[in-house]
């Protein structure tokens, strides 16, 4: 039997995951329903097995352990710390991390 997670979404990716909505919607606000619906279902996989998504890229540059996830054009930015997922961002897929998108997330939950 595998290991559950909890998963914490931050304010902050909250935020992103309502300004996602908000763009897609501007043109099709089912689609940006559906989408985020499915995003949503996406980090709710978070619960098993969250080592199966590689780490950022940026991490060398960093110095930090973050994950991510990756759903359409958008990868969903987290850390695993014990039996706890947390998102800390969801960014466009063309954004580079970096340390000013992440300062106080975790301590401003």
């Amino acid at each position: 039997m595998s290991k559950k997670f909890s998963v914490d979404i931050t304010a902050t990716a909250e935020a992103d995951v309502a300004e996602i909505w908000e763009y897609i919607a501007q043109d099709k606000p089912e689609t940006a329903t559906a989408f985020v619906l499915r995003l949503e279902e996406q980090i709710g996989t978070l619960e098993n097995f969250p080592e199966r998504c590689r780490p950022v890229p940026e991490n060398e540059l960093l110095g930090t352990s973050y994950r991510h996830l990756l759903y359409g054009n958008y990868r969903t930015i987290f850390r695993i710390a014990g039996n706890r997922v947390i998102i800390l961002r969801v960014l466009h897929g063309t954004r580079l991390l970096d340390i000013g998108l992440l300062e106080g997330l975790e301590k401003g939950r």
